[in-house]
């Protein structure tokens, strides 16, 4: 006979909301939440709002979890079901921001492709007031991605950003308007500390500021405009509730509060969030935003808990790549949710397709030539490894008892699992259906390449994994507009003698070019032979090499970072500091020194195919931040 204990609230540290939220502990027992504020858990109280008189627990068996519930209707302000938590995608913006991550108009273009794949609700594109080359790659963005509607209708809304000054919020506008569903996301610092020293602005001179600013976006015919209170993590709670109810007023249609330097723990970002709820006048009408900065490694946790007191617009990147130590990760929010929404945090979920997610951080982190680190939660190499002995008893046994998630349920497979073995005898047709599996849709041109390049490793090992064919799609397929290519290496090494070089690089106009040269060892000599042949002379920053599967006949994948001696130095639009512009390249091969020059020569295309935009817009200066 099932049982009931009636708790008092006055016991428990959190409020729980909700007659529909249900917290499901180890043992068959269900808490069934007596409020009426929004379903999650945990929910941070306000003083304004009547905190639950009691918790009732009852045993009964856990349901078996729902099917995943369709997408919502997309409307700016307001999402028809309160359970749905919208993704907003920042890798292009904020993700750019992380030192060494310059990305191209067209990996720019490739990576907002591959968001639309993964559902993100919103891509914020770029800054397009920043640069003339971000201005058209968002041009190009909302051209494309916002307006490829999928047969469910989805179709991601396109932002730009800018801060509150009529410059910038024209160029955002004139760069999404092109989308079928375009954003305009504006903002300026409301804390103290910023007012004071980089604004030298009072409360209401930046009062009335935002809210014309918002006015003047809507006025150029944007009906979805966002707007941020930087570092409202540290901004005064009262000003913070005015300037927000006047946004409003003016026409903001989701409101982001972000935690700029990263400084506030989960329980005060919670109640922050539903303090906001709480006591701006008229919240009722917008979406309320999070965007959580990771210096304390609470990104996700303060994500979460902003959900959990009431936010549905999540802002993240993919890996969590950003200034300083990066924003929350997209793949730990979204599979956080996934994994505990319905039975924790009260039926919250998403749109997003995890099994895109695997492929989305791989193309990132080749785009970008930031490596994840082997530990790093759901997409690290260590993820779903199992080394221990006692971790493999259990493993074999059930899964289930080291893994909360299942690979596959990201878009990873696993090598000893696959149910296709790929040797020298496969034909295009079984690699083809191997890399949809993996997430990889090539034209005919890209897997005909691919497939001579699976064919040659096939020959020399027995079997090939998948860890192989994404190292040699991300060397075919992530790679910059050719300047440089490389035709032909011959190096010679030893203790013998001096290490020489021997390399021949086709230009842009089908011109081969051959130099030799020495060095310290086989890729000093062969990077020093490509400076003689491009003439353009560049300081190696950094130089990384991993191999990608097991075995003395493994690919290796290698990562450079290199900065032209002349290097351009630019103020950074947000923060004002000064940045010198660096350029990374990767490569993969089962000879080393090939898979170095490839890496070098990508660095190089990506440096050259920027240069010809920087001179034309030499006089086009990024201006100096205010507001």
């Amino acid at each position: 006979m099932a049982s009931s204990i009636l708790i008092s609230s006055k016991f428990s540290p959190f409020h729980f909301p909700s007659p529909k939220s249900s917290l499901f502990l180890p043992s068959p027992t269900s808490l069934h939440f007596l409020s009426s504020n929004p379903p999650c858990f945990p929910s941070f109280p306000s003083k304004s709002l009547p905190k639950a008189k009691s918790l009732l627990i009852s045993s009964s068996l856990a349901p078996t979890p729902p099917t995943p519930l369709r997408r919502p209707l997309y409307i700016s302000n307001h999402i028809p079901d309160p359970n749905y938590v919208r993704i907003f995608d920042t890798t292009l913006r904020d993700g750019e921001q992380s030192p060494g991550a310059t990305l191209t108009s067209k990996e720019k273009l490739d990576i907002a492709r591959q968001l639309a794949k993964l559902g993100v609700d919103i891509i914020e594109a770029g800054f397009p007031a920043a640069s003339k080359d971000d201005f058209e790659a968002v041009t190009a963005i909302a051209k494309e991605v916002g307006n490829a509607e999928d047969e469910n209708g989805y179709v991601p809304v396109i932002c730009g950003l800018s801060r509150c000054n009529e410059n910038d919020i024209k160029a955002a506008w004139e760069a999404v308007k092109y989308a079928k569903r375009p954003r305009i996301h504006t903002f300026i610092a409301t804390s103290g500390i910023h007012l004071e020293y980089k604004l030298r602005k009072s409360k209401e001179e930046v009062l009335d500021i935002a809210r014309s600013m918002v006015r003047f976006a809507r006025s150029l015919g944007c009906n979805d405009v966002e707007f941020s209170p930087e570092d409202a993590g540290r901004s005064d709670r009262e000003f913070l509730y005015e300037i927000l109810g006047e946004v409003i007023k003016a026409g903001a249609t989701t409101l982001n509060i972000p935690d700029t330097v990263g400084i506030t723990m989960p329980s005060e970002f919670g109640q922050l969030i539903a303090d906001i709820k709480a006591n701006t006048p008229g919240i009722e009408n917008v979406i309320i935003s999070t965007h959580c900065q990771n210096d304390l490694g609470l990104s996700t946790a303060n994500t979460l808990a902003g959900a959990c007191a009431g936010a549905r617009q999540v802002e993240v990147t993919i890996n969590g790549i950003g200034e300083r130590a990066g924003n929350a990760s997209l793949e730990e929010v979204v599979m956080a949710i996934k994994c505990r929404g319905e039975h924790v945090l009260g039926g919250l979920y998403t749109g997003i397709n995890t099994q895109h997610i695997v492929m989305s951080s791989k193309m990132v982190e080749d785009y970008t030539g930031l490596h994840i680190q082997p530990h790093k939660a759901i997409v690290g190499a260590n993820a779903f490894a199992h080394e221990s002995g006692i971790h493999q008893d259990g493993m074999l046994k059930h899964k289930g008892t080291y893994e909360i998630i299942s690979p596959e349920d990201i878009g990873l497979e696993r090598s000893n699992e696959a149910g296709i073995v790929l040797g020298k005898l496969s034909g295009r047709h079984a690699l083809k259906d191997r890399l949809k599996e993996l997430g990889y849709e090539l034209d005919d041109e890209q897997l005909g390449n691919i497939f001579w390049r699976f064919k040659a490793v096939a020959e020399q090992k027995k079997r090939v994994t998948d860890a192989d064919l994404i190292a040699l799609v991300s060397d075919e397929v992530f790679q910059p507009e050719v300047v440089w290519k490389l035709h032909d290496l011959q190096v010679t090494c030893g203790t013998l003698g001096l290490s020489t070089a021997t390399v021949k690089l086709i230009g842009a106009d089908g011109e081969e070019h051959v130099a030799c040269s020495v060095g310290t060892g086989p890729v000093d000599s062969a990077y020093k032979a490509i400076d003689l042949i491009t003439k353009e002379p560049v300081t190696l920053l950094e130089y990384s090499m991993n191999a990608v599967t097991e075995g003395i006949d493994a690919i290796a994948t290698t990562r450079v970072l290199i900065r032209a001696e002349k290097s351009r130095i630019s103020t950074n639009i947000l923060t004002g500091e000064i940045v010198q512009r660096t350029f990374s390249g990767t490569g993969a091969g089962m000879d080393i020194v090939v898979s170095s020059v490839k890496a070098y020569i990508g660095a190089l295309n990506k440096m050259l195919g920027l240069k010809e935009q920087y001179q034309t817009k030499a006089s086009i200066e990024r201006t100096p931040v205010s507001a």
